[in-house]
């Protein structure tokens, strides 16, 4: 079979002045980045659709693969292939993981948005722009410090890290500056992989380059002695960051393989950030298009979750319909069967077993007032029966489930499922909800979010934490959402508790306040927000052939 980036490879792309052309962008608002790839300015934009919002989100992700991309990348072909006018909003892929495990973030086979080797590595640069940004403020911070300190920082209570976009486990804790008077004062700190900055967040939550702004000042950078906080603006370093942001908030424009418009924009993790495209790029799109297929990272636990609860609630949008992305391979992982004997022939059972985890998202979804619609992506050793049992299940759980082709057929391979996720959009959602009020104490928040969507049996809130929860509380920032920062891999914080967990306990760790993006983080269990490398990373199988293209990637 043929791989992702051979298949890139064949395909036969079109100007990126002519993809704009057929989305509705004019040409003043096209600014070109080569031939196949633009940022648009938004601010020039018609608006001719008042669109439905559609999300793709997923199971419990598995070494196996989802396909929530791939998916949410035939969707809209396949909408387009019924007469819709449809566009689709996408993350940017970061480095880290490109080099690490998965080889690549653009959706796979027949389903790709394109050049994909351009989108997995440097891309329109917006990720370096906010590492540029991020590190700005950083050095500025220790600039402040050592010419006087007259903001009296307090060295041991500095929260603002660096940050870098690719996984390195060997920069999670360091010490510096070290070298003498000349370099400063030393103290411990380190670095976030960029996808984890506050800074990303920012800039997918930002309504315009004002707001972004704004933001930024209010980035909390640390403590003085009598705890009093110190912003990004008091440092003055929020202004010439929004100088290096002034590119980067502009939604990037690609295609599809079939040639129909995609914006990519923004790419926090799920499992550490908040995990959506960025507003700016969603809400162009729904004045442009008559639906919008957007995702959010890793399973419905995270990336939907936060995706209703976070972005949803700051921006004011709503989701018209949710797409569920499972496959028969992850429901047998998650009914016990190992990665290495996924291959080994059918196992009904298994996935009968493993599709609890399908239950418990689906049970999870509906908790928002939306019954999801179940996108079976099809994998070529899938046996019909290990399908039909899907079928039967979500079925049995209250939802409808259609096998899909996409990866093998574009967007031809998901046309019932367009059809029927269009009629669900069309209807809406009016019974939208999100998990918990504004109003809420932050610990409730947790523990609501760990109790009605983990089904934690108790939730571990060390008293620490409980106090600085309790001081952002009294400074005003009671009403944020909360972004919970834990393995993707099970609802528990125990990653090889796959399946659906109950009763077990949610351990945070430690709170960090995103003033400027609008939510606390609580970090829970083992997660880290700067990764590691495999024992085996991507890296050492991506390279360039004797023809000076690119392998390795998928």
């Amino acid at each position: 079979m043929p791989t992702d980036i051979e298949i890139a490879r064949q395909a036969t792309l079109i100007p990126i002045t002519e993809v704009a052309k057929n989305a509705g962008v004019p040409d003043e608002a096209l600014i070109p980045y080569g031939k196949y790839k633009a940022k648009v300015d938004t601010a020039t934009l018609p608006t001719t659709h008042n669109g439905k919002l559609i999300l793709v989100t997923a199971i419990n992700p598995t070494p196996a693969g989802e396909g929530k991309t791939t998916t949410s990348v035939g969707l809209s072909d396949a909408l387009h292939r019924i007469g819709k006018k449809a566009l689709l909003c996408l993350r940017e892929p970061s480095l880290g993981p490109c080099f690490g495990v998965k080889g690549g973030g653009a959706g796979g086979g027949k389903s790709q948005v394109m050049p994909m080797d351009e989108i997995n590595l440097h891309f329109t640069g917006d990720f370096h722009a906010i590492t540029s940004a991020h590190n700005l403020l950083s050095a500025m911070i220790d600039n402040h410090i050592y010419w006087g300190n007259a903001l009296e920082i307090d060295l041991r209570r500095v929260t603002w890290r660096r940050v870098l976009d690719m996984n390195d486990r060997a920069l999670r804790s360091i010490v510096g500056p070290l070298g003498g008077v000349s370099n400063g004062y030393p103290r411990e700190t380190g670095f976030d992989i960029t996808v984890a900055s506050e800074i990303m967040a920012i800039l997918c939550l930002a309504s315009d380059l004002e707001d972004l702004q704004k933001r930024l000042g209010d980035i909390i950078i640390g403590y003085r002695r009598d705890k009093t906080p110190v912003f990004c603006r008091d440092v003055k370093a929020d202004s010439s960051m929004t100088v290096l942001l002034k590119d980067a908030i502009l939604p990037n424009l690609v295609q599809t393989l079939e040639n129909r418009p995609a914006f990519l924009h923004g790419g926090p993790f799920a499992n550490i950030a908040h995990g959506c495209n960025s507003v700016i790029a969603t809400k162009t799109a729904l004045r442009m298009a008559e639906y919008v297929v957007t995702e959010a990272g890793f399973g419905a636990d995270l990336g939907a979750e936060k995706f209703m609860d976070i972005k949803c609630r700051l921006a004011g949008l709503k989701p018209d319909a949710v797409v569920l992305v499972a496959t028969v391979r992850a429901l047998k992982m998650n009914g016990g069967v190992a990665k290495g004997d996924l291959t080994k022939g059918e196992n009904v059972d298994a996935v009968r077993a493993g599709s609890v985890n399908l239950r418990r998202h689906i049970e999870n979804v509906k908790k928002f007032g939306i019954t999801p619609t179940i996108a079976i992506n099809h994998f070529y050793l899938d046996t019909q029966a290990e399908l039909d049992v899907i079928v039967e299940m979500a079925k049995e759980y209250g939802a409808e489930a259609v096998i899909c082709k996409h990866w093998a057929e574009g967007g031809a391979g998901a046309e019932e499922l367009a059809r029927i996720v269009a009629a669900k959009a069309d209807a809406g959602a009016p019974d939208f909800n999100q998990l918990y009020p504004s109003e809420m104490k932050l610990a409730d928040k947790i523990t609501t979010i760990a109790t009605e969507i983990y089904r934690a049996g108790s939730v571990t809130i060390p008293s620490s934490v409980r106090s600085q929860l309790k001081a952002w509380e009294d400074m005003g920032y009671g009403h944020f959402p909360v972004c919970m920062a834990k393995t993707q891999y099970s609802f528990s914080t125990d990653p090889t508790a796959l399946g659906a967990p109950v009763d077990h306990d949610v351990a945070i760790r430690e709170v960090r306040l995103s003033a400027g993006a609008g939510f606390v983080v609580a970090i829970a269990g083992e997660i880290m927000t700067m990764p590691g490398l495999p024992k085996v990373p991507s890296a050492e199988n991506i390279y360039l052939d004797e023809n000076g293209q690119i392998e390795g990637l998928f």
